[in-house]
């Protein structure tokens, strides 16, 4: 069975936040200037950082990490775990910013990463990864560095994002990696649309992870679902310019973990190049996706408002030409409605060898240019329920 209810985890631990956030005088405060940091965006303040973050987790007691307004200047900072303070706030007034030379932190996997964190919360500010520079060397040159992620957890527990703004990633701005028990709201994610790679929010290899009421802006998928997830609540997001919300790209290798217990819900599409998207490569694998129900998706102007590619192939470069293994089950669309920018608005393109089976489309209304759309099915077998347009090959 769906779990079809946002995880209880989430409210309990939401109120504890909340209280913590409220009672900051029973916390042990760390203010970074205190160590050395410097607000004028000029000035390296990344030992001021690490000392203060070596504090708070050398701390006993529960801690506030302090970052007043100001600019500040950081290079690539690993905050490790196995801290004694059972809980850090990393409160933000001002903006961490990147230096301006992107070779700087783009021989970096991350720019901020978490790595084996307990209750570690991040309240407010501005991260400028200040990626467009590198943007433009990959345009114009095939030996530029790949880029870092803005801000990575790793094999991490009880984890807060709030009210966060991440402008500009050389690559993902978020990544969430062997998390359990992750909170994401009212997170702001600002890229160009023709940006490479500046995924919004991956989640992978993780469980009980809310992302609620952001607002994604980017290059690429705006959140993208990667193998090892497990019971994720996606509500209240928009997105757009980007690649839309994909669970994938799976089937990457031969052994690989099943998502399953995903909710995407009241969501907005504004000329996103996907909307709802499961994609695999063509080739064998052990993963799976099932136990996923769309509902409520508004689409305005969206190449392919829903689709599932199995011969997921980019540029159609070096594509495996083989049969995809991916297992895909149990996939609910209910309450999808809007406009597609091409003809096809339905797309299901599953595998021969294992077809996409109990796919149900439920109040389904997607039009293209005032006109009638249509739907395109291969290898999948399900049902319709009440009005659904395009009418169903289902």
């Amino acid at each position: 069975m769906m779990n079809l209810t946002r995880p209880s985890h989430s409210s309990i631990l939401f109120l504890f936040f909340i209280l913590a956030i409220n009672s900051t005088s029973a916390l042990t405060k760390y203010n970074v200037l205190n160590f050395g940091a410097k607000p004028n965006g000029k000035t390296d303040s990344t030992k001021a950082f690490l000392m203060a973050w070596k504090a708070a987790c050398a701390s006993a007691d529960s801690t506030i990490i302090y970052v007043p307004k100001g600019r500040y200047l950081l290079g690539s900072m690993a905050f490790q775990g196995g801290c004694k303070s059972p809980q850090i706030i990393f409160r933000i007034d001002g903006t961490l910013v990147a230096p301006q030379d992107y070779r700087v932190l783009g021989k970096s996997t991350d720019w901020l990463s978490f790595e084996g964190v307990n209750g570690v919360s991040i309240l407010g500010g501005a991260l400028d990864a200040k990626g467009p520079s590198l943007w433009a060397c990959k345009a114009s040159h095939s030996n530029c560095p790949s880029g870092a992620t803005t801000l990575s957890f790793t094999n991490s527990k009880n984890i807060r994002i709030r009210s966060l703004l991440s402008l500009n990633s050389q690559m993902f701005h978020v990544v969430i990696n062997r998390c359990e028990n992750v909170d994401v709201q009212g997170v702001r994610i600002i890229a160009a649309g023709n940006s490479p790679n500046t995924g919004g929010i991956h989640v992978q290899l993780s469980k009980n992870v809310n992302i609620i009421k952001c607002s994604i802006k980017t290059g690429d998928d705006c959140i993208s679902i990667g193998p090892g997830t497990k019971n994720l609540w996606i509500e209240q997001v928009t997105c757009g310019p980007g690649h839309g919300i994909s669970i994938g790209s799976l089937a990457k290798d031969l052994k690989e973990e099943g998502v399953q217990n995903v909710t995407v819900r009241n969501t907005i599409f504004l000329g996103t190049q996907n909307g709802l998207r499961i994609k695999s490569w063509a080739r064998p694998s052990t993963g799976f996706v099932q136990g996923v129900r769309f509902t409520d998706s508004l689409m305005r102007n969206v190449q392919n408002p829903i689709v599932i590619d199995q011969n997921y192939c980019p540029h159609n470069l070096n594509c495996p030409n083989q049969v995809s293994g991916i297992k895909i089950k149990d996939i609910i669309y209910e309450g999808i409605r809007g406009t597609s920018s091409t003809q096809v608005a339905i797309k299901f393109d599953c595998s021969p060898k294992n077809p996409c089976t109990g796919i149900k489309l439920h109040n389904v209304n997607l039009s293209y240019l005032n006109k009638p759309a249509q739907s395109s099915c291969s290898n999948v077998r399900g049902k319709v329920l009440n009005l659904v347009r395009p009418e169903s090959c289902l």
